[in-house]
């Protein structure tokens, strides 16, 4: 049986990659993220600029053959802080999307297979934190803590496990009724080696199209929170602090202070959830004809 498992779920993750690649935005969506993983940590090998030093005889330059995208208020280049803000935005998406999607996994197989006082006691922890909008809370903590890049990470990944749980609770709810998990345990099969070789393999789907919607929470959050200037501090930076920082300055007309950064969020976060739609339309069996 093992085998035959193995077989059909090789030709039906084959079937969902063919399914993915004939999805134009889905595609175009996944070349956005290459591109701008690329450029943001390939990219200050080849344009280097100096992004922890001032030079103040170069301030709020407008772009030119010197400095592509201009300079900003304490004058860094802004193309190498697009550059150099990038990586932090994309690093603490990804990551925090990861350690989101982790935490939720286990959360919700755990409660969805073992049912009763257990799962209902779980998902009233789950109730209650979506209860609470995750912004408030990471600006609250990020205010006491003033957090650096991994801190956000942490802190960003604590507070946005909630959906997913909920998502792998209500696959696992399916899934544990199946024949082969149901002959796993009369043969003696622990709940923890049912949940890790067939509830948690057979949610892979689930969990890969959660994890990539959270991403892009994830960078829109941190956007957010840096946004309000409780982010990374300086000399670090993102996209949203970035944003802050040229806001006054787009109306005396520097537009390349905002602009740029703006695009770049919008562009990423649009990019992940194509992806994510996308993924979603290739797992689903209810399509494949």
């Amino acid at each position: 049986m093992s085998a035959v498992l193995t077989v059909e779920t090789a030709a039906g993750y084959s079937l969902s990659v063919r399914r993915f690649t004939r999805n134009r935005l889905a595609v175009a969506g996944l070349a956005v993220v290459v591109l701008f993983l690329l450029f943001c940590f390939v990219g200050p090998w080849i344009y280097s600029t100096d992004q922890t030093h001032t030079d103040l005889t170069q301030v709020n330059l407008a772009p030119s053959g010197a400095h592509l995208l201009g300079t900003d208020a304490v004058g860094h280049d802004e193309l190498g802080r697009l550059m150099f803000g990038g990586k932090v935005s994309l690093l603490v998406g990804l990551a925090a999307g990861v350690l989101a999607t982790v935490i939720g996994t286990l959360w919700g197989a755990v409660a969805g297979y073992a049912g009763g006082w257990i799962d209902a006691v779980m998902m009233r922890v789950v109730d209650a934190g979506i209860a609470i909008p995750a912004l408030f809370i990471l600006l609250v903590v990020s205010a006491i803590t003033t957090p650096d890049t991994w801190g956000l990470v942490l802190i960003l990944g604590l507070v946005s496990w909630l959906v997913p749980s909920r998502l792998i609770r209500a696959e696992t709810l399916t899934l544990k009724g199946r024949d082969y998990v149901l002959t796993l345990r009369a043969i003696g099969g622990t709940h923890g080696r049912a949940i890790a070789r067939h509830i948690l393999p057979n949610s892979v789907s689930t969990i890969v199209v959660a994890a990539t919607f959270q991403v892009a929470d994830a960078i829109l959050l941190v956007a957010y929170v840096s946004y309000l200037g409780l982010g990374v501090q300086p000399p670090a930076t993102d996209w949203g602090g970035m944003l802050s920082a040229g806001l006054t300055a787009a109306y005396s007309g520097r537009w390349w202070l905002i602009v740029p950064p703006g695009l770049a969020i919008i562009v990423v976060v649009c990019a992940f959830n194509a992806i994510g739609d996308g993924l979603r339309d290739a797992f689903d069996v209810r399509g494949r004809g």
